[in-house]
């Protein structure tokens, strides 16, 4: 299948379905991600979106990155199958958060590609995500976007009696297994919840550039004995267990609860990242490169134990709600250069609590207030002990303010917050004031067309790994620099929503451009130590701007068949005065086809994504690509058992793909052709 065709097909797929009306399933859904005053999907004013039911089903992946790169604006760093985490915008790392139930993942994701976050998907029940400036709730660290994963650890309402689900699937391409399950036990106030995961995969498959098997049979060639062991991406294999205790009780008026959480990963760094004694050594023999070989393969062993609580209590007169929310976990990431050779061991022993009040509505305003307080101590020890132990404090409040004027809805938000980044070797101590503000509304044109938008000014401070980095980096091949020197982030954008729903079709347009005052990143200098090129932690003003163009539309019935059509379409531009910033996703099209019954769902799909050559200094461009996925999901007659099958097939023609924003995109492909499979149950 050529490029040439491939972009054909993609820009056919995406005129045909965005110039159309849209199909609409009117979200009423409530988000619990974002303002206090929770409201639907499809109140929201700017870009919000919610995974949940058959399309998480369908889109669960591994890792959270994984499973939500089909999402608008999202892609992810890819770094293996053990590690992926969101990209929002363009936007990762700090400025990206990813929550369990509203409270942070309390890990090192955000230090280092290679972490992974200590957050399951195959728990969740839903996962929601908001683009643009969410961070006047969850602090500065969310100032590119935030994903909330929500798992039912701590039960909210009262089940009827008992409630389970369970979900067991395999996946071709890693000979991957998993299995899933949960339980909602009630007696009388008090609910009982119990889930588990366990998820296993060996290297996966990997697509080859050369011949394929189909033609080396063509041309009558013997298959080699180890082609598919030879198309396996070494060192790609994964494990994870995750259990979970929870208890409520749940009253007219009042609830609390608590769970306890624990997550154990183990997974292999394809690539080779490991500290190689020797390196330079042009006299090294035979069997001590081999040793080198072996010593590559770096492992990862990741193990949290954490602890939530949440509560709400209702109350008469002016505060209508009070409620908490909490986390605190122990964590603890080891890398391995070889069977039980420890190299670098990162901990992060954290908490974060969070108290709302939220006012009774009236007159068409409603408000809520809150306080945020966060404390981490982080240290990593060993040859990759890039970073200095260090603690960090915030203190974060904020208020949030909603107005209904006739057919103007109109809100805003404040927040202040103070940070404090010491540094336990050097005994320095820096504190930031950062002081957020962003206000916008939306106006219903008529029954079908809404318009909004949002503008806000953001302050960020900057982390420990900006501020106190010192010392060798190999899963990035980086030496990093931190720059103790470095002041507060400043943003400054706007955001615009168009939205036409009606029955059958819809089409939403979000549009968004943020200018960075003193905006932080990494610059490779001339310089080189321990073997590795030297990347400073720098400010300068950048701009990021683009687009997320989405639709869909019923299309006609055929029998029993309802077919539909949906597609979109997502761009950013990053740059700073003095070039292209890397890693920032291309141009992508996701276009596809549905035909459905009351018990069955067919879809195809074409994921594509643009070659990508406005590139950073030193930075290699990538191809475009097109991926053609298939998905089919039957239900179990009504009145049966909740039961749902699914079957899907990923990258259906074998073809080679490398992500633009993973760090190993050089290295490491994308996976080949996957079947995968699940059968789940609810009872």
């Amino acid at each position: 299948m050529s490029h040439i065709y491939l972009r054909s097909t993609a820009a056919t797929a995406l005129i045909l379905s965005l110039t159309a009306p849209a199909y609409a399933q009117i979200e009423d859904e409530i988000i619990v991600t974002g303002s206090p005053l929770m409201r639907s999907v499809d109140e929201a004013i700017t870009g919000v979106s919610v995974l949940s039911g058959d399309e998480l089903s369908n889109r669960l992946a591994s890792t959270i990155g994984e499973t939500l790169k089909s999402e608008p604006g999202v892609s992810s760093t890819y770094f293996g199958a053990g590690a992926s985490r969101p990209i929002i915008r363009g936007q990762g790392g700090d400025r990206v958060r990813v929550l369990t139930n509203g409270i942070g993942s309390i890990d090192a994701s955000s230090a280092s590609p290679d972490h992974a976050v200590a957050a399951e998907p195959a728990q969740a029940e839903r996962i929601e995500v908001l683009r643009g400036a969410a961070l006047l709730r969850y602090g500065s660290s969310g100032s590119g976007g935030v994903v909330n994963v929500i798992d039912g650890r701590i039960p909210t309402e009262l089940p009827d009696g008992v409630d389970g689900a369970v979900r067991i699937g395999a996946s071709s391409v890693d000979l991957g297994r998993e299995a899933a399950g949960s339980l909602d036990v009630a007696s009388g106030r008090i609910v009982l919840h119990l889930d588990g995961t366990f998820k296993e995969s060996d290297d996966y498959r990997i697509p080859v550039s050369g011949e394929s098997r189909e033609q080396l049979l063509e041309e009558g060639e013997e298959i080699p004995e180890d082609y598919d062991e030879s198309r396996r991406l070494d060192n790609s294999a994964a494990k994870s267990t995750a259990l979970t205790g929870g208890l409520s009780y749940i009253g007219d008026t009042a609830r609390f609860g608590f769970a306890v959480h624990k997550f154990d990963s183990d997974y292999g760094i394809p690539g080779g990242h490991a500290h190689e004694e020797g390196e330079d050594d042009e006299d090294h023999d035979e069997d001590h490169g081999d040793e080198e070989e072996e010593e590559e393969n770096v492992t990862i062993g990741l193990d949290q134990t954490r602890v939530d609580v949440n509560g709400a209590v209702d109350l008469p007169g002016f505060i209508q709600t009070v409620q908490l929310f909490g986390g605190y976990a122990d964590y603890t990431h080891t890398e391995f250069e070889g069977p039980g050779e420890v190299g670098t061991v990162f901990t992060n022993e954290g908490y974060e609590v969070r108290v709302e009040a939220i006012q009774r509505e009236r007159n068409g305003w409603a408000a809520a207030h809150g306080v945020q307080y966060r404390k981490r101590d982080f240290a990593a020890i060993g040859e990759e002990a890039f970073v200095p132990p260090t603690q960090t404090t915030q203190l974060g409040i904020y208020s949030f303010h909603e107005k209904e004027i006739g057919d103007f809805h109109v809100e805003g938000a404040v927040r202040f917050e103070n940070t404090q980044q010491e540094n336990s070797v050097t005994g320095e101590d820096l504190s930031f004031d950062a002081f957020s503000v962003s206000a916008g509304g939306d106006v219903h044109l008529s029954d079908a067309v809404r318009v909004g938008g949002t503008v806000y000014r953001t302050e960020r401070a900057p982390t420990t790994e900006e501020l106190f980095s010192n010392g060798p980096h190999l899963a990035t091949n980086q030496f990093e620099l931190g720059d103790a020197t470095l002041g507060k982030e400043v943003s400054t954008g706007i955001e615009a929503a168009i939205r036409h729903r009606e029955d059958g079709h819809f089409t939403t347009v979000n549009l968004f451009y943020t200018d960075y005052k003193d905006y932080i990143f990494e610059v490779e200098t001339d310089a080189e130590e321990d073997g590795l090129p030297v990347f400073q932690y720098m400010a300068d003003d950048a701009k990021f701007y683009g687009f997320e163009v989405q639709g869909g539309m019923d299309v006609t019935t055929l029998g029993a068949w309802d077919v539909k059509v949906d597609a979109l379409a997502e761009y950013v531009r990053a740059k700073t005065d003095s070039g292209n910033l890397p890693r920032i996703p291309p141009l992508s099209i996701l276009t596809g086809v549905d035909f459905e019954t009351d018990r069955v769902r067919l879809r195809a799909e074409l994921d594509y994504a643009a070659q990508q050559t406005k590139v950073s200094a030193n930075e290699l461009p990538t191809d475009d690509f097109a991926l053609v996925n298939v998905f089919a999901n039957w239900k179990a007659p009504a009145g049966a058992q909740d039961v749902t099958l699914s079957i899907s097939m990923h990258n259906v023609f074998d073809s080679e793909a490398r992500q633009h924003t993973s760090f190993l995109k050089d290295l490491v492909p994308l996976p080949g052709r996957n079947v995968r499979f699940s059968i789940r149950s609810a009872f």
